[in-house]
């Protein structure tokens, strides 16, 4: 791919961006109309969850096999793949009559997510060659997240009060289709050197391990957790994951590439997107739950209520990314940590149905620091130090443990609230017990907690020096690996 010019490579970063705005801001919106949803479609607490995680379980299974699609049939067009699908998914999630039509439609969505942010980072990472502008470019990637997280709650508040939780997915449309044409015209067609053959056998073992423990968890408090089916599920999960650490590392272009985590930073940044989100996904239910079913407040009040976090999410995300690119990633990742196990601990100490919103402002203010510091460390440390020819798996791989973290916070925290307010997992309708349901909420927010302590102690411990080296070995070993794979080809 020719080197393009500093106007051209800012303009495929801003055509990149609009498909993480659409991602992010389906998300965030999403979870202000959950209780819509539930009241319009009679949903019950277990298909809440499966709104959320339908989406977020695909989308962490397919996104590496788009990374390396992309890597093999090209960039550009796996990307206006993407764009395509998501677009029309969200126009059918907006016409579903019912709660299994929208479910399914968000797998659609999420067929088409996964060609989106994985590869869109792969492209970025390819036109922004040089290290400092490539962690700037990485900065204003992750201010975007913090632009839909400010955005998202209002926007999606205004439009369930407006014309019902329907119109979440409208606004997709049109920035999908923007994004399709501008992609068409100014984003350059790239490829891997050595495009990575297929891994059927790796995908249906991801697939399936993902699907399992999400269902197991998801629907424990329902059947119990010694049901036959819930136990069926979480074996199945395990001989999964064992077959994935099994045949992985005996294939020459694996699904999982292993090796990758040779690299102390890399493994770092995948635990800290697994935790951060978790956190994420957990504090998104909890408090559009919260805010409407215990505090009473209608969608538009209880997105308001957000904006503390959405606000210095946007302010943080990309001074992280500034700091990333001058300093390196450990001072983000402590702060982050420390923000993060603040606002849940402030939560999980004060917690009630009336808590005061000054306190209330104040623990969303410092979680919304907490994830606005996270996002650039993650991305840049997940592709930082590893070849470019990897750039497409190594970030693929960093968005899946962000929709893992994602859909595991959505399912644990879920499961928690079901169990721990003895709610009944099939029942519609608002928490009859607010008492029980804050009980619960504290357990949970001490679970969150304790994922801004992991982010603290990892952040801690792979960003030194010795943490670096394993990086530069990893990427040495690599690219030999790759070299003599060509000589023999």
């Amino acid at each position: 791919m020719a080197q393009l010019a500093p106007r051209q490579r800012w303009l495929v970063l801003a055509i990149c961006c609009l498909s993480l705005l659409i991602v992010s801001l389906d998300v965030t919106a999403l979870n202000v109309a959950l209780p819509s949803i539930q009241r319009d479609l009679g949903s019950s607490v277990s298909g809440l969850q499966w709104t959320v995680d339908g989406y977020t379980l695909v989308l962490a299974s397919l996104l590496m096999f788009s990374g390396s699609l992309a890597d093999r049939v090209g960039r550009r067009r796996v990307f206006q793949a993407g764009l395509a699908v998501f677009t029309t998914a969200s126009l059918l999630c907006s016409l579903a009559p019912g709660l299994g039509w929208l479910i399914a439609a968000r797998v659609l969505q999420a067929v088409g997510g996964s060609m989106l942010n994985p590869v869109a980072m792969s492209i970025i990472s390819n036109v922004f060659t040089d290290s400092r502008e490539r962690a700037r470019a990485i900065g204003v990637w992750s201010g975007v997240v913090g632009i839909s997280m400010a955005a998202g709650p209002i926007m999606g508040g205004a439009l369930v009060e407006a014309a019902g939780w329907r119109a979440i997915f409208w606004i997709n449309v049109p920035i999908g289709l923007a994004a399709l044409a501008l992609t068409r015209r100014h984003v350059p067609e790239s490829r891997a050197a050595r495009p990575r053959r297929v891994d059927p056998i790796g995908q249906v073992l991801v697939i399936v391990l993902l699907a399992t423990v999400t269902y197991a968890i998801i629907e424990s408090p329902a059947r119990g957790g010694d049901s036959p089916l819930v136990v069926a599920c979480a074996l199945t999960a395990l001989g999964a994951l064992l077959g994935l650490l099994w045949y992985e590392p005996r294939r020459a272009d694996p699904l999982v590439d292993l090796r990758l985590f040779r690299s102390v930073p890399f493994s770092g940044a995948t635990v800290t997107a697994v935790a951060a989100f978790f956190s994420l996904g957990g504090f998104l239910f909890i408090s559009s739950l919260y805010l409407q079913h215990v505090r009473g407040f209608d969608p538009l009040h209880a997105g308001l209520f957000m904006l503390p976090m959405a606000v210095m999410a946007l302010v943080s995300a990309p001074l992280s990314g500034r700091i990333v690119g001058s300093r390196g990633p450990r001072a983000p990742l402590l702060v982050a940590g420390a923000a993060l196990g603040a606002s849940a601990t402030l939560q999980a100490l004060t917690y009630s149905a009336h808590l005061s919103v000054a306190v209330l402002f104040a623990a969303y203010a410092l979680f919304g620091v907490g994830f606005g510091m996270v996002n650039a460390p993650i991305t840049n440390t997940a592709v930082a130090s590893l070849p470019r020819s990897r750039a497409g798996v190594a970030a693929a791989m960093a968005s899946t443990s962000r929709q893992l973290g994602q859909a595991l916070g959505v399912a644990v925290i879920g499961a928690l609230l079901a169990t721990g307010a003895h709610l009944d997992p099939t029942a519609t309708g608002p928490h009859p017990d607010p008492t029980a349901f804050i009980d619960a909420s504290r357990t949970a927010w001490w679970l969150i907690a304790g994922c801004g302590g992991g982010i603290l102690l990892v952040g801690t411990l792979t960003s030194g020096r010795w943490a670096q080296s394993t990086a530069r070995r990893t990427a040495r070993r690599l690219a030999a690996e790759e070299t003599q794979t060509t000589v023999r080809a």
